[in-house]
């Protein structure tokens, strides 16, 4: 039984690494080109500023075990299935890109104006803008937005676990639920609360790290 908590704890882990990573690195793009082609953005294009806004609103509004569902034939065009831990980071993965996006939209926003127009007042383009002001001086509030999505990723995780997703959600729900073993159960409930406590506390650290 250690081995399976071991097993289900790294399975959870991968889970949430490959949809973190997604999140950073097509999430804040995404955030940066919904900033940059806003009303008053470096780039105004309402036409394309709209039509990706309508799509994130759609998918992030989704009901997580919905999207899972309806994203199993591009799960199976990817990974080749459409169950097992890599099936289930796909699903996770495309949630984490939406909630980066909208978050990292607003985390941007954050940023006084005073210093943009500071910047663009010594000749600085729009990319170093983005890059040099607007990217570091919302860092701390990007961080807090990460810490509340990977705890989300992790309740998503174990959610994925319902439809063969790996994971402790699926450890609990097999050995766990469906065999009355409410220790299993606990233990997995347990673990995931720790997980989400480390999270927090590591995400609150580095915020405070920045703020200083």
């Amino acid at each position: 039984m250690i081995n399976l908590f071991i097993q289900s704890i790294q399975e959870t882990l991968l889970m949430v690494f490959i949809s973190t990573l997604a999140g950073i690195f097509l999430g804040i793009p995404l955030s940066v080109l919904l900033y940059t082609t806003d009303r008053y953005g470096f780039f105004h294009n309402p036409f394309l500023n709209k039509t990706v806004g309508f799509i994130v609103n759609v998918i992030r509004s989704t009901p997580y075990i919905i999207l899972i569902i309806a994203l199993v034939p591009v799960t199976r065009f990817i990974v080749g299935s459409a169950i097992g831990t890599l099936a289930a980071s796909v699903s996770l993965s495309v949630a984490s890109i939406m909630l980066v996006c909208r978050m990292g939209e607003e985390a941007f926003r954050t940023v006084p104006t005073g210093l943009i127009e500071a910047a663009q007042s010594m000749g600085a383009t729009p990319l170093q803008i983005i890059s040099k002001v607007i990217i570091p001086e919302s860092l701390p509030n990007l961080i807090a937005g990460f810490t509340l999505i990977v705890i989300n990723l992790i309740g998503f995780s174990a959610m994925a676990g319902a439809v063969g997703g790996g994971g402790l959600g699926d450890l609990a729900i097999r050995y766990g639920y469906q065999h009355y073993n409410y220790e299993v159960l606990s233990y997995a409930i347990v673990i995931l609360i720790l997980l989400v406590q480390i999270i927090q506390t590591t995400g609150d650290y580095l915020i405070k790290k920045l703020r200083k």
